[in-house]
């Protein structure tokens, strides 16, 4: 028996991915540790992706039982894309805090757990964090509301 399908799978998506983005960060200037340029955090992140994908990888060949891969969950695939789609596009319309709270609620159906009532803690919660780090903590230029929004 090769071990568990799932697991090989999941980390080879992982590792090409990982790979993937990796290599696109590569076009960008990197850096170094101490003045990061905007190539950085993409390598850093798709190695981690990458590392992460080994070791499910490597799980995936010394586990015995075997569990169905089973159905593909397409409404949560089409949430996903679309979150991510509508972020894109409205971010500069809208702002960053309508755009965020937008994808984050729609993300957040994407798991057949989360109810309104987490959803909508969800999107509070990641919206106030990324408004705090990105706005704030680092200072990036962001409108958080956008020209679409103004009366």
């Amino acid at each position: 028996m090769l071990g568990a399908l799932k697991d090989l799978l999941a980390g080879l998506v992982f590792i090409a991915f990982g790979l993937a983005f990796g290599y696109a960060s590569l076009g960008y200037d990197i850096g170094s540790a101490l003045r990061m340029g905007p190539g950085y955090f993409p390598l850093f992140l798709s190695g981690i992706l990458t590392v992460l994908g080994v070791v499910i990888l490597v799980q995936g060949f010394f586990q015995t039982e075997e569990s169905p891969i089973g159905p593909t969950p397409w409404l949560a695939l089409v949430l996903l894309v679309g979150a991510l789609f509508i972020f894109g596009f409205t971010v500069q319309g809208l702002g960053l805090v309508p755009s965020l709270m937008i994808t984050v609620f729609m993300s957040a159906f994407a798991s057949r757990h989360t109810g309104v009532l987490g959803a909508i803690a969800l999107t509070i919660g990641l919206t106030l964090v990324c408004v705090l780090i990105f706005v704030y903590g680092l200072g990036l230029p962001l409108r958080l509301l956008g020209p679409w929004l103004d009366f």
